[in-house]
């Protein structure tokens, strides 16, 4: 099945009262572990690469074949789309869609509203005209995932009438508010805006992507996808659950130093937690 982009498998979640999981790649054992779990959850999937996950392992071009490669070794037949995780530029947008991703996310959050739009705005031109989707942040969402870091201070709820303003001028595809979630591990308890969610879901209308969604209680999740969220990115429970995997395996024999022998193990733990999240988000069979 070729890639595709997230409109409609976005469209079909926020419809059907479900959320699909973008789960980060890192390197090649990501890559199998989530292709893996998609097919035999029959659950549409959005792999995300950050910028720096991707020059890590060897460019955009380079993730695309390998993406592209084990669908086809996998014979993956559920919708998979390759999604730029905050996107720092308009440039490392056009450089994504040149080289084959199927979706990007412009990060303008850092910017004043009148310039995320006119920046977001040249992307969606460039990226529909092409059939690629859009996704845009306003707010700052706390925590560290990559290059991208904002310390607490820095942090900030969306304001819902900036949100409408954004969507209606820009067309996403679908839109991440700020709303109190964080990337990487929470220190304390989660603290979700769920009243400024469903005014943000009222007005405009599209998918709502949540970011951070390792640590998030279940309950919670429910209702992030009650009040239309469709997109959850998870990350860092992968990270944790496949380092944990190869420590175990390397204590057990100290002597061990084929790659295979830790990193298939590794592997393994990843599918695992990903199957678990795409059961929890109501995306397993809806493919």
């Amino acid at each position: 099945m070729p890639l595709v982009s997230m409109r409609d498998m976005l469209n079909k979640a926020k419809e059907e009262r479900y959320a699909v999981g973008q789960f980060n790649l890192n390197n090649l054992e990501f890559t199998q572990a989530i292709l893996q779990a998609a097919e035999e959850e029959k659950s549409p999937v959005i792999l995300g690469v950050s910028e720096g996950a991707a020059r890590y392992m060897g460019g955009f071009k380079t993730v695309v074949s390998i993406v592209k490669a084990l669908m086809d070794d996998y014979q993956v037949t559920v919708p998979v789309a390759i999604h730029l995780d905050h996107g720092s530029s308009f440039e490392k947008c056009v450089e994504a869609i040149h080289a084959g991703f199927t979706s990007v996310m412009i990060d303008g959050s850092h910017y004043p509203l009148e310039e995320n739009i006119a920046l977001t705005q040249k992307v969606v031109e460039v990226a529909h005209l092409l059939g690629v989707s859009v996704e845009a942040e306003l707010g700052r969402i706390g925590g560290q995932e990559d290059d991208l870091i904002v310390d607490d201070a820095e942090a900030a709820y969306a304001i819902p009438e900036e949100c409408d303003q954004l969507v209606r001028e820009t067309n996403v595809d679908c839109f991440a508010p700020a709303l109190g979630s964080v990337h990487g591990p929470y220190k304390g308890e989660p603290n979700l805006g769920f009243d400024r969610m469903e005014e943000v879901m009222n007005l405009t209308g599209i998918p709502l992507v949540l970011h951070g969604g390792t640590g998030i209680p279940t309950k919670d999740i429910q209702k992030a996808i009650s009040l239309g969220t469709a997109k959850i990115n998870v990350n860092t429970e992968n990270q944790i659950s496949s380092a944990a995997r190869v420590r175990e395996v390397l204590a057990e024999n100290t002597e061990m130093y084929d790659p295979r022998k830790y990193l298939g193990p590794a592997r393994e733990a990843i599918k695992e937690t990903v199957i678990g999240k795409m059961r929890e988000f109501g995306s397993s069979q809806k493919a």
